[in-house]
């Protein structure tokens, strides 16, 4: 990697974000968008884009945290077999910690703890999809550490939104998460193109 390709994943990853995370903003609000007339739409849509853009700076953030953590957690460990069982075992807490820890903070009464599950369930299968196409397109090793960066780092990511209070119903929570996948995703994807480049 030289710093050409990390200004170009830089700035590909702040448009791919920016442009992912306004697509869902503006279909979860959509009449907010475009119920006042073209002015507002327009003005809406730039404010998005730039919100959407200043959350990818989180995920690239979070990337760059993950490549170090990896490198120094692979020499903590000595193995890569033992860092691997680590970060499985950190994904099934992350998995427990999003729907159980969120049930008791946040369930009315009437709620159901199936209904907290849906989306870490969703969550963890796309990550998994993420982390197929990395192994596919890399190695075999690469199914677990991508697995963990799109579901662990991308939670961690996302805290800021999962702790925040409801303001416009839930909507923020997937305003505040599209950036961030489509972002991680990107990063994820782009990394061992670059680097064969």
């Amino acid at each position: 990697m030289n710093s050409r390709k990390v200004v170009f994943l830089f700035f590909s990853t702040m448009l791919v974000a920016a442009v992912g995370g306004t697509i869902v903003g503006v279909t979860l609000n959509y009449e907010a968008y475009v119920g006042d007339g073209f002015a507002n739409f327009f003005f809406g849509l730039i404010w998005m884009l730039g919100a959407c853009a200043a959350i990818s700076a989180t995920a690239q953030m979070g990337f760059f945290a993950y490549l170090t953590l990896n490198r120094l957690a692979l020499s903590l460990f000595k193995t890569k077999k033992l860092w691997n069982r680590v970060q499985i075992f950190l994904v099934a807490f992350v998995f427990f910690d999003l729907f159980y820890f969120r049930y008791l903070a946040y369930a009315s009464e009437g709620d159901s703890l199936a209904g907290y599950l849906i989306t870490p369930t969703l969550l963890l299968i796309y990550a998994a999809i993420v982390a197929y196409f990395k192994q596919r397109e890399t190695h075999s090793g690469a199914f677990i550490p991508a697995l963990f960066f799109m579901y662990v780092i991308t939670t961690i990511e996302w805290i800021p939104a999962l702790i925040i209070p409801e303001v416009d119903g839930t909507s923020w929570v997937w305003i505040y998460l599209a950036p961030l996948l489509v972002a991680n995703t990107w990063q994820l994807m782009a990394l061992h193109r670059l680097q064969r480049k």
